[in-house]
């Protein structure tokens, strides 16, 4: 709901935001360009002084006035026609008439009103409305997704559009939500949405004498010119009127013979707020705060075009799921946490059974869990595991909700747990684990126990549907075929091959688009450590590789270990150049270097060597980057052997650690290594280091116990690393 309330507002009122968004960051700028041009004013002038200044120069003043630009201006009747010129605060000297810009006349009444009257200042009023609505949920959601309010800080994860989004929407939000909020109340002030300001004024008996000199007046001669808001002289010829002097504190009645204050109206507590709120909106008088809320209004824009594509991304990753039944409605409730697609297929051939079978059926995100209405007889949960044991996206938030909203939930209603994963992983649907124990912790009944499903094995799956049919009472004919991605066709342009000598292959293999020349087929973006899923002859499922390269090097590159029985890497070790693969790339965005100049520690093993050398490849900036790396034998498996030693040679790489399990100085492992190199690791991260692992499980689990004693005298552990971002794992 939260996330539909931030996009429908951006979406629907894009337009206007971005009109409004820029025309502010346009007149943002003015208040410091005012504050360079209007002469400062002296402290110690007084407004009498002033006043006799200027009138010694016009036959007649209607009113002097320090205006919110900072310029002090006078409107005259000379006989020859009225006019209004700015004069010198120090001398009361003219500068020329005050003029201001067509151009900054119409920027504002495009900010206020969109160029159309009392409609357009009420789109603007409206489009204030959804500025605020969008930065208060923005930093809702952003707070949500990085852990907390207390994170913050944290470093943002994701596409280059989410990451974008994040760290411009984070930096912006406090600017954002000021001036929706100052615009919003300047906006129903126009419409008299806010009751009026103006306080009783007395009536006044002028003494009806002579008029004294303006200079003499001791009322006048009493405030200081930075104090005087405007100064309205009386109207020639009429000795009854009066002198108003109007300020910060109020406006007084001055006798314009004896100088005597007649009266005072103090400035209603209103008045203070919108005078407050006027300067807070538009910066005038305060240009520093007008030039940081200009920045913050400039990024609108960008935030919508990254907002669109998060939007368009998700939507056409949007699961169609049809006849899905409305919740209150809803009978039995499937939620489904998922990184991809492929679990969001499986809820929806098990909706579609259920739906053929006469139930009534909701199946939504489990992010998106809110209740059990009273019609719910039955909860299925399909919860894939992200890496070793991790909530998928869709599931990121739920644990969490779960024990928010559960003193509230009906815990009568029967649940089911049903998790996918790959069973050579140690914590094999441990997510799906962790959801069943919330569960049965909170008091609900098991309608099914937990089953876990294998490499998305579509046999299980039509398995666990007899048995759930078992328990509703009917049959449940679960026939489930995986849906194929889109792949593009990729033609092997070089290889190169290792290991041989010592009965362990590796083969970098790098491809193109088919075709030559300008005739080259275009590849997808993506960046080192994303991944390319290949369908080899015959496969069920698509095999994922980590990617060596990136769009910009012009090939797709990746690293293959030849193992016994593998139908992919079989099919990709007997490739030769000119063949064609099907394959397709998917995005992984939790497997990149943080942004700035903090050191990088760089650690694999084997083919794990391929994203990270992929990353030292695009370091061309010279960031400090420290690889460790562990092969079998120097002489037969050094990987990328001489491009590293030319990055050595540029600065892309810093330093260069290697072990072998099998060369000349004995046994020795990247562990080993990074247990010798404690103190210089320690310091690394003491500096803010990212430390990035690809490799094995194996290799993975022992560069954990050896990275331990590391951090630990830093008071640090690797879960707080990896909560910050700054220890990433890419295991297989």
């Amino acid at each position: 709901m939260l996330r539909r309330l931030h996009a429908l507002p951006g979406l629907v009122l894009a337009l206007g935001l971005t009109v409004t968004a820029l025309s502010g960051a346009a007149l943002s700028i003015q208040p410091a360009l005012d504050r360079l041009a209007a002469p400062a004013i002296p402290s110690g002038t007084s407004v009498a002084a002033l006043a006799e200044a200027v009138s010694v120069r016009h036959q007649s003043v209607d009113a002097i006035r320090l205006r919110a630009d900072g310029s002090l201006t006078v409107a005259f009747n000379d006989g020859g026609g009225r006019g209004v010129e700015q004069v010198d605060p120090a001398t009361g000297a003219g500068l020329g008439p005050y003029r201001v810009s067509d151009t900054t006349r119409f920027v504002t009444n495009l900010h206020r009103a969109f160029l159309s009257g009392d409609a357009g200042r009420a789109v603007a009023g409206i489009c204030a409305l959804a500025m605020l609505i969008l930065s208060v949920s923005g930093a809702v959601l952003l707070a949500r997704r990085l852990g907390g309010a207390g994170a913050l800080l944290r470093p943002i994860r994701g596409t280059p559009a989410q990451r974008w989004h994040g760290e411009l929407g984070r930096l912006a939000a406090a600017g954002l939500i000021l001036s929706s909020l100052t615009g919003l109340w300047m906006s129903a002030g126009s419409f008299g949405l806010i009751p009026g300001t103006e306080g009783t004024v007395p009536e006044v008996v002028a003494s009806a004498g002579g008029p004294a000199p303006v200079g003499t007046l001791a009322a006048l001669r009493s405030v200081d010119v930075t104090r005087m808001r405007e100064l309205t002289f009386p109207a020639p010829g009429d000795p009854s009127d009066t002198y108003g002097l109007r300020t910060a504190a109020g406006e007084a009645r001055i006798d314009a013979a004896t100088g005597a204050e007649l009266s005072f109206t103090p400035a209603t507590p209103l008045d203070r707020l919108n005078d407050l709120v006027r300067t807070l909106h538009t910066g005038r008088g305060a240009w520093a705060l007008g030039l940081l809320l200009g920045l913050s209004a400039a990024t609108v824009p960008v935030l919508g075009a990254t907002g669109a594509v998060m939007w368009w991304r998700r939507r056409a990753a949007r699961p169609r799921i049809a006849m899905n039944a409305p919740l209150r409605t809803a009978d039995t409730l499937i939620l489904v946490g998922s990184d991809g697609n492929s679990t969001w297929g499986f809820a929806a051939t098990l909706h579609a059974a259920l739906t053929r079978a006469g139930h009534r059926v909701h199946t939504t995100a489990m992010n998106e869990f809110r209740a059990l209405p009273e019609a719910t007889q039955r909860l299925l949960v399909l919860a894939a595991t992200h890496g070793d044991g991790a909530a998928p996206g869709s599931a990121s938030s739920f644990l969490p909700r779960l024990a928010h909203l559960a003193p509230r939930l009906d815990r009568r209603v029967p649940v089911a747990v049903l998790g996918f994963g790959d069973r050579t992983f140690p914590r094999f649907c441990g997510y799906a684990e962790q959801v069943s124990a919330a569960f049965a912790a909170q008091g609900f009944p098991q309608l099914q126990p937990l089953k876990r499903i294998d490499r998305r094995s579509a046999q299980e799956f039509a398995q666990w549907g007899r048995d759930l049919g078992s328990s509703l009472g009917h049959d449940l004919v679960l026939e489930h075929t995986a849906e194929r991605p889109k792949t593009l066709a990729l033609e092997l342009a070089s290889r190169e091959d290792y290991g041989a000598a010592i009965g362990a292959p590796v083969a970098i293999l790098r491809f193109r688009g088919p075709g030559r020349g300008a005739a080259a087929g275009r590849l997808p973006a993506f960046e080192p450590g994303d991944l390319l899923g290949i369908l080899a002859p015959g496969a069920d499922m698509p095999r994922f590789y980590s990617l060596a390269s990136s769009s910009r090097d012009g090939m797709v590159e990746i690293c293959v270990r030849l193992r016994a029985g593998g139908l992919c890497s079989t099919f990709l070790h007997g490739l030769a150049p000119g063949d064609r693969v099907e394959a397709f790339v998917r995005a992984n965005p939790v497997f990149r270097p943080a942004k700035g100049r903090a050191p990088l520690i760089l650690i694999g093993a084997g083919a794990g060597i391929g994203p990270l050398a992929g990353l030292v490849r695009a370091n061309a900036a010279g960031r400090p980057v420290h690889l460790y790396w562990g092969g079998r034998s120097p002489s037969s498996d050094f990987l990328y052997e001489h491009e590293l030693a030319q990055h050595l040679a540029e600065k892309r790489l810093t330093s260069l650690q290697t072990a072998f399990s099998r060369g000349p100085d004995g046994r020795a492992y990247v562990q080993d290594r990074i247990a010798a190199d404690a103190p210089r690791l320690r310091e690394l991260v003491r500096q803010g280091a990212q430390i990035l692992v690809c490799g094995g499980r194996d290799m993975a689990e022992a560069v954990t116990r050896a990275f331990e004693p590391v951090v630990r005298p830093l008071g640090l552990d690797l879960a707080t690393l990896k909560s910050h971002g700054r220890y990433v794992e890419d295991v297989y």
